[in-house]
Order: structure tokens, then sequence, then C-alpha cells
């Protein structure tokens, strides 16, 4: 399913951990409200839990995002569920719970044609997420809608050549543990993620010269949108999906 990306022409919206900007990220309701939206992919991000449960949740601390503290590892499932990951967000939403990657595959069921943008996000468990990820993915069935992503390059090479993985990574710059040459880090991806304001016509080209599908993050006004269509990018990331789904909508009329 996840070929489409290159073989179809229409410009893909995906929604940077759930709907961002108007909803507690990486959360259940971040997620439906995206999808209700009309976004043609999702964007999470991947930590463990202190017994090893997958979790969504970006940050490797839990300060910003909920009214909890430390790192999310040094936590079990159990004690980060008594935690609030939407009050912080605003007073309407508290109560929200950091999901499992269980429950979030859960709300995917009515959702057959979503892709999947997966992070996993750097760290000494790193691959074990991985491991875990790619099993329950199959289990579900959704692993032919997936992306995978990850900072570190490692990581990357991990995912393409044990699994075969289609995988996002970033410019050099922006990695670690990114190998340079033949066969090095832009050989095992498959798309590459470049932030709207590094993005210009002339990167974009280089990367499809490589080979490479060029992917944006986060275009959430209609100029930056407008600025990231005009560069070549062909998936849009966003925190908020509105300004791209209603241009993306007014071209196709």
């Amino acid at each position: 399913m996840i070929e489409r990306l290159c073989n179809d022409p229409t410009i893909i919206v995906a929604g940077h951990r759930g709907y961002k900007s108007a909803y507690p990220e990486n959360t259940l309701l971040a997620f439906q409200q995206a999808l209700e939206l009309g976004v043609g992919m999702l964007e999470f991000d991947l930590r463990m839990s202190k017994d090893h449960v997958v979790m969504v949740f970006h940050d490797e601390t839990l300060e910003r995002t909920t009214n909890g503290s430390g790192k999310l590892r040094d936590f079990n499932l159990a004690e980060l569920k008594q935690m609030d990951a939407g009050g912080w967000f605003s007073p309407c939403f508290e109560g929200l719970k950091i999901p499992t990657f269980d429950e979030l595959c859960e709300l995917l069921k009515p959702y057959p044609e979503i892709l999947l943008n997966v992070e996993i996000k750097k760290g000494a468990d790193a691959r074990e997420i991985v491991d875990k990820a790619v099993a329950m993915l199959t289990d579900y069935g959704y692993l032919s809608r997936c992306v995978f992503t990850c900072f570190d390059g490692d990581i990357i090479a991990y995912m393409h050549d044990r699994y075969k993985l289609k995988t996002q990574g970033f410019p050099a710059e922006c990695m670690s543990n990114f190998v340079f040459g033949e066969g090095g880090t832009y050989s095992k991806m498959w798309a590459i993620g470049i932030s709207v304001a590094l993005m210009t016509p002339k990167l974009v080209e280089e990367f499809q010269d490589m080979g490479l599908l060029t992917w944006c993050y986060c275009p959430d006004t209609d100029k930056e949108v407008y600025y990231s269509l005009g560069c070549g990018a062909t998936l849009m990331t966003c925190n908020n999906p509105n300004p791209a789904l209603r241009i993306l909508q007014f071209a196709a009329q």
C-alpha cells in the first residue's frame, strides 16, 4: 500500500503527532481528530516503558506534555497511566492518557487506507522498540502501510537491513551516527524529511536525484504550504493540516 506514495501523483498530508496544533500531541484524541479532518497519514513517536510496553510519546522526559516528571522509560505502564497527558495543553483536556501503541493500533482499525509514519525515538532501547513495533504491526496487518523514521543513522540501517522496511531519514547534519559514502545512510533511506525552514528547490532536486522521496515538515501556514509545494515536496507533515488540505482540495477542483 505504501508504494502509492511513489506511483500516485497526489500530495499526501500527514498529521504530525496527530492534530498537534489543536489537541494534545500523541494522544488518541489528537489522532482521532486528525483522521476525521481527512489526513492521509499519521505521524507518531514510539518509546518504551520500564516494563517494555511500547508507548506513543515524543520526549525522553515527561515534564513538557504530562503532569509527571523524569524519564518515561523509568516508569512502568501502570504508573504512566496514572499521569495526565492533556491538562498541559488546556484544562478542557485534563484526563487524557499516554496511549500504548496497541491502543493506537486499535483506534486505526476503521481506517484501512490511512498511512503511518512510525518514528522510533533515539536511545539504547531503539532496536527493541523496532522489533516490537514490527511484530505488532505485522499482527494487525498494518506493516504494508508504514514508513519508519529515526534521527539515528544506526537505527535507519537496522530497520533497512534487518526488516527491509521503507525508511525516512533526514539531511546528514540533522542526524546522529550518519555514514557518508556508497552504502551509507542515504542509501538506506526511501524518503527524506526536510524542515520547511531548510527546504529549497536545489536541495529537493539533489535528494530527488539520489532517488529519495522529498517530504516537508512542518508547513502550517498557507505561505509555507505553497513554498513547500513549489520546492517539490510530495508529502507534508503538518501540526495544523488545515491549510495544506484546503489548498490541495482547491487545486484538485
